[in-house]
């Protein structure tokens, strides 16, 4: 296993720059954790899908729609107590290739030409990740993450991904996945 970073290390800073300002934006990326060591096994081939598919626990598939529930947990939150917008990037993407998958055929490649993501409201403050970081007592919220295709042809397919708190049914985030359908090679 490799060693730590060194703590020593330095960065370029403007001499316009106030030194509060440093101070506090460093204090900040250290909290967050941004000079934390990532040890070698978390270092290898996408190993996210491993971090994000413990969250997800699958609820219904049918042709063109794909339903999970997702578990919040401190490890895809942010510092602020919501879900971390790489995890949603994470999830919606896996979500949208399941759902891609339904209605696309095996033998054809996808590829994902675009995916967008909309924040509608701020993450309710149960989380688990708001009780980490805020000393409160700690409540599991869990999401419905509702996969479904919006448009599908020859050449394109587009999936579109809401993620909906499970007790209200209220949208919080959305999000739209683009996918070229690679047409099969003839030989």
């Amino acid at each position: 296993m490799a060693a730590p970073p060194s703590s020593t290390t330095t960065g370029v800073i403007a001499k316009d720059v106030d030194r509060k300002c440093v101070e506090t934006v460093v204090g900040f990326l250290q909290r967050v954790g941004s000079s934390s060591y990532i040890p070698d096994n978390m270092s290898t081939k996408d190993f996210y899908s491993n971090v994000v598919g413990v969250h997800l626990k699958v609820h219904q598939i049918q042709r063109g729609r794909v339903t999970c529930f997702f578990s919040v947990k401190p490890a895809v939150a942010n510092a602020y107590g919501g879900v971390h917008g790489g995890a949603v990037g994470a999830i919606a993407e896996r979500m949208a290739i399941a759902c891609a998958r339904t209605v696309v055929s095996e033998d054809r490649e996808i590829f994902l030409a675009e995916l967008s993501l909309s924040y509608l409201y701020a993450a309710p403050k149960n989380f688990a990740a708001f009780a980490m970081w805020f000393s409160v007592p700690e409540t599991q919220s869990v999401l419905i993450v509702d996969a479904s295709v919006s448009r599908s042809g020859k050449t394109v397919t587009v999936v579109a991904v809401d993620f909906k708190f499970k007790e209200s049914g209220k949208v919080y985030y959305s999000c739209h996945a683009t996918f070229f359908n690679m047409p099969v090679a003839k030989l």
